[in-house]
This record gives structure tokens, C-alpha cells and sequence, in this order.
């Protein structure tokens, strides 16, 4: 793993150019270019506003600040493995005929999403600022970054094993949609997770397996960070429960866990990464 973040340290203008290609062939000959990274995210608010708030009554308080900082971090994890898993294949006449880091490529797809990632979230936190809704005192704040650096970190490591298993097996991308497809509802983003926890609680077993999840652990985090509020209050004034109902600490314990996983899962990709990369242009 050090050899390899040393390896990309010393090609770091090379990642950085990659990084700019994967922006501007995204929108090339687009007459809205950056904007069509907002309108996706602003689209699905409005519909799972519409279904969950208005025609399902979720009751959540807030719900589109609440669904949009689980969504916000979702968006980075099944953007970043989409285009990361096409990677090396996209890129294919490089591979062949330059000699470079092969692990820059679906490390240049995260940072690609990344900046996305950056412009949503500068929307989110100014209209959150404009409703007087953003807590600059709140000491769950700090969980924010701490957990997108863990999420960068394991989206990094599944990234490369993608990258470099699609390029042997091209039916990897058809398998990543439909299990993105299940993940994103075994993540709490849609729905209250104080609600799971409510549900689950005669079954401490079901309720570990849940938080299991990686992308549980990272989720709850921006929601108690960006969000802010484990109860919040209802319509007729009594308290709502949203996220799940533990102290700060908590929050901070399962981020922990993932951060974890997350490392261990980088060395195992890294390792598997280096084991396929010597035939990647043979098999291109």
C-alpha cells in the first residue's frame, strides 16, 4: 500500500491531468456542462421529496436537508464505482502504449466524482444556510469530514479491484448496477434509520447485520453531522425520531469500525490490483 500511494505521489500531475480529462470529456459539447452535475442530485430530491413526504408521509422534519446529506454521500460512492469500473477499458490506447501508474485511472474516476461531490455539497450547505438550518455549533459537525475521508478511502479500494476485474470480466459493470441498486436500500438515505433501529430492536442480531453496512456507518455520520438532529420536532410538537437514537460517541464508534474496514480493504485491492495489472494490455 506505501509503495503504491508513493507511486502515485510522484505522479501526482499526471492524476491531476487525468482528473481534468475525466471533467471535460464527461460534458463535452454539453451546452449546460457543470450544471448537469446539480440537476440529477436536485431531480431525485424533488422526487423522493414528493413520494416520501407528501404521498407516503414519512413525517420527516426537514426531509429534503435529510435526504439530501445521505444522498450527497451515496452520489460520491456509485459514481465514483461506476465510471472507476470502465476505467482502464475507456482508456485502453493509454494502457497499450504508456507506461504509467495503472492505479491512477480509477483513482482519477474518484477524484472526478469528488469534485462533484464538492459542488453538491456547496448547494446543499448554502441553502441550508439560507433557511437557517445549518448548525455551525453542532459538535456532531466534525463527524463530516472525518467520515468523507473514510469514504474516499473505501471507495478508493473498491475502485481498483473494479478497474482491474472488468478489464478480465466486462459483465462487472451489468453486476455493479444491480447491486448498487440493492445497496442504496440497505442504506439508510430514503428513510429514517431511527425508524430501522425501532423495528429491529427485538432482534439485536438483524440490527448488527444492518450496521454492518459500511456505507450505513458513512451515511449516518453526514446525516448527523450535515442534518444534525437525532429527534427532531414533530407536527404536533412531540419529538420525531430521524437518525438513530445513541450519543455522539456512538456515531464516532461505528465510523471507527468502517475506517477499519476500509484501510484492510485497501490493501487487499491494492494487493489484488498489482497481481492483474502485468496483463491488463494483453488482455485489452
Amino acid at each position: 500500500m506505501v509503495t503504491e500511494m508513493r507511486s502515485m505521489f510522484r505522479y501526482q500531475e499526471l492524476l491531476r491531468n487525468l482528473i481534468r480529462k475525466e471533467l471535460k470529456v464527461k460534458y463535452k459539447n454539453s451546452a449546460l456542462g457543470f450544471v448537469w452535475s446539480l440537476l440529477n442530485p436536485l431531480l431525485s430530491l424533488l422526487i423522493f421529496s414528493l413520494v416520501f413526504r407528501v404521498l407516503l408521509r414519512f413525517g420527516i422534519p426537514f426531509y429534503a436537508f435529510y435526504l439530501l446529506s445521505g444522498l450527497l454521500a451515496w452520489n460520491l460512492f456509485s459514481m465514483s464505482l461506476t465510471t472507476a469500473t470502465q476505467s482502464i477499458v475507456v482508456n485502453s490506447s493509454l494502457v497499450s502504449k504508456v507506461r504509467f501508474p495503472r492505479a491512477a485511472l480509477p483513482l482519477a474516476s474518484v477524484g472526478a466524482s469528488a469534485y462533484h461531490f464538492g459542488v453538491q455539497l456547496a448547494v446543499l450547505v448554502g441553502a441550508m444556510i439560507v433557511f437557517g438550518y445549518f448548525r455551525f455549533w453542532d459538535a456532531g459537525l466534525a463527524l463530516f469530514p472525518a467520515a468523507l475521508m473514510i469514504e474516499l478511502i473505501f471507495v478508493s479500494a473498491l475502485a481498483f479491484v473494479l478497474a482491474a476485474v472488468n478489464v478480465y470480466f466486462r459483465d462487472v459493470g451489468h453486476l455493479l448496477e444491480l447491486a448498487l441498486l440493492a445497496w442504496f436500500w440497505m442504506t439508510p438515505i430514503v428513510y429514517a434509520s431511527a425508524w430501522v433501529q425501532e423495528r429491529l430492536a427485538d432482534t439485536p442480531g438483524l440490527w448488527s447485520l444492518y450496521l454492518a453496512n459500511p456505507m450505513t456507518g458513512i451515511v449516518l455520520a453526514f446525516q448527523r453531522g450535515l442534518y444534525a438532529q437525532v429527534s427532531a420536532p414533530g407536527e404536533e410538537g412531540e419529538p420525531f425520531p430521524v437518525l438513530v437514537q445513541a450519543s455522539l460517541g456512538w456515531y464516532y464508534q461505528r465510523l471507527a469500525y468502517v475506517a477499519v474496514i476500509s484501510v484492510v480493504a485497501l490493501g487487499i485491492c491494492l494487493l489484488i490490483f498489482r497481481r492483474l495489472e502485468g496483463r491488463l494490455a494483453e488482455e485489452l
